[in-house]
């Protein structure tokens, strides 16, 4: 990618990554330029005409001093650098993503020492940057970057490179030939070996057969007496590990509590909480852009964010332990930490926990959170339920190791979808389903009960536990426990497109916070 060291642009310019248009530049020069997209994906960049009302519009850009700023039109989507934008001024690099199937694009800045041709690593570094920001399925972006890197090598590349490139590729295929040549020779010398020993074997056997010895039948039998004994070992085995897991299941869940809570945000120069703004007829004011309008001065209902997750007793039924990032939910929520910005602070409004065959809410505070991993630990504001306390494990595990995750994962809607038709029948009756009434209904009739799944860990490192049970949104912060029922890490995040695998906190980090409060 050309850089600009520095040094102010003379030309900006958008490099059409894909779409129709890949491969081509388009130049920026108009203070406003309008950007459409037609049926078949085709990018249109020109400046607005008068009177012209066109539906095709999907982003304008602005220009502010020796860049632009672009904008999203109503009811469509932009992305820069992957992540979905109103408004962003651009910088030399950027990636724009036009719309829900547009092409993506790249901005750059020129100056007049800019090159005119692009370099092999410029190539890759789009090829790269495609792969990071893209946001189509892993397999479809990936065979797109390959076609973006050598198409691209193909038509913009010098001739020299294009004939070096040919060279070492004849030469590494010659290669390959001269290696095949001797790996088939070879082979065919050990079949020819091979195949004398198995003659040689026949013969001996057929010498021997008609003389089997009483001895050789006792060792025969005493052979399959001990396979049988093995496999049935091997059997009963499985039963008990079965019924051991059950057993840690049932001993678990009692420990194990569902957490629900809802912050807002505050002026930080005042007491003032975000409102969204009403009209004189009580009906939420909108944006041009087709969102709420939201203020300190408003006077409608506080900007409340649900959230949900998991958390487990341990020890002597003190301490109640999760993830840093369900404590301080808005740290790792791309929506809502743009509002955290110089003029308003998060604040919890609310934070509740709820354990399995209890019917009141224990309201959690945080206690302590790890700047280095993501945990934490929460107080309570009166004394939590006696529950026999999950035992922690200060030994990491090993890969290959059978674990067990237990949490509340998609939070209430899990749980409902345990409690039956009947009990969902009667919540749409009474029309009570909000945020904070279900979870109290499901605790009155008995349904607050986390999931539990089994899965093999795959691999162990100092700052994290990877393994394949199941589990998604809401059951972070539950334990991760081996076959024995003590807890070895703090389930934390999940990566669906890689291979679903999940990821945990090892143990170490947890009673490295927990030492830390002990000793304020």
């Amino acid at each position: 990618m050309n850089d600009p060291q520095g040094a102010a642009p003379s030309a900006v310019a958008l490099e059409h990554m894909t779409g129709p248009a890949r491969g081509s530049l388009t130049w920026l020069g108009a203070s406003t330029l309008d950007v459409t997209l037609d049926a078949g994906c085709f990018i249109d960049i020109s400046e607005p005409r008068v009177g012209d009302k066109n539906s095709d519009l999907v982003a304008r850009f602005h220009k502010i001093e020796n860049t632009y700023e672009i904008e999203a039109a109503v009811d469509r989507s932009v992305w820069v650098n992957g992540i979905q934008v109103v408004s962003a001024r651009l910088e030399h690099g950027d990636t724009i993503e036009f719309g829900e199937t547009g092409p993506l694009c790249r901005c750059r800045f020129f100056t007049e020492h800019s090159p005119v041709r692009n370099s092999v690593s410029d190539i890759l570094s789009d090829a790269v940057a495609y792969l990071r920001v893209s946001r189509k399925p892993f397999v479809r972006r990936t065979i797109n970057a390959y076609q973006i890197l050598f198409g691209r090598i193909t038509h913009e590349t010098s001739i020299l490179f294009k004939v070096t490139v040919l060279v070492a590729i004849a030469g590494f295929g010659a290669l390959i030939f001269q290696q095949q040549q001797l790996n088939r020779h070879f082979q065919d010398s050990i079949e020819t070996a091979s195949a004398k020993l198995d003659n040689v074997a026949t013969a001996m056997f057929n010498t021997q057969k008609e003389a089997l010895r009483p001895s050789d039948l006792a060792a025969l039998r005493e052979t399959l007496e001990q396979r049988v004994t093995l496999n049935m070992t091997r059997l009963e085995e499985l039963e008990s590990r079965s019924a051991a897991t059950g057993r840690i299941i049932d001993e678990s869940r009692g420990a194990v509590a569902f957490l629900q809570g809802v912050y807002g945000f505050r002026e930080r120069s005042g007491d003032r909480m975000l409102r969204q703004l009403i009209d004189s007829d009580g009906l939420p004011m909108i944006s041009p852009r087709g969102q709420p309008l939201l203020s300190a001065d408003g006077n409608g209902p506080l900007v409340e964010i649900q959230f949900t997750g998991t958390g487990f007793v341990v020890g002597n039924n003190s301490l109640l332990i999760t993830n840093r990032h369900v404590a301080l939910p808005w740290e790792k929520n791309v929506s809502t930490s743009l509002l955290a910005t110089d003029d308003f602070v998060p604040v919890m409004m609310d934070f509740f926990a709820y354990l399995p065959n209890e019917v009141k809410a224990i309201q959690v505070y945080l206690s302590s959170a790890s700047e280095r991993a993501d945990i934490a630990i929460l107080g309570s504001e009166s004394a939590l339920p006696m529950v026999q306390g999950l035992d922690l494990f200060a030994l990491p595990p090993k890969s290959g190791d059978e674990i067990i995750v237990i949490g509340y994962p998609t939070g209430l809607k899990s749980m409902l979808a345990q409690s039956g038709s009947s009990f969902i029948e009667e919540l749409q009756e009474t029309k009570n389903t909000d945020f904070w009434s279900v979870a109290a209904r499901l605790a009155e009739e008995g349904y607050i009960a986390p999931l539990a799944s089994r899965g093999i860990i795959s691999q162990v490192t100092q700052s994290t536990i990877v393994y394949d049970a199941e589990t998604t949104y809401g059951g972070s912060g539950g334990p991760v426990l081996n076959i024995e029922g003590k807890v070895v890490a703090v389930n934390a995040a999940i990566l669906p497109e890689y291979g679903g695998s999940n990821f945990g906190v090892p143990i170490a980090e947890v009673l490295e916070l927990i030492d830390q409060a002990q000793n304020r």
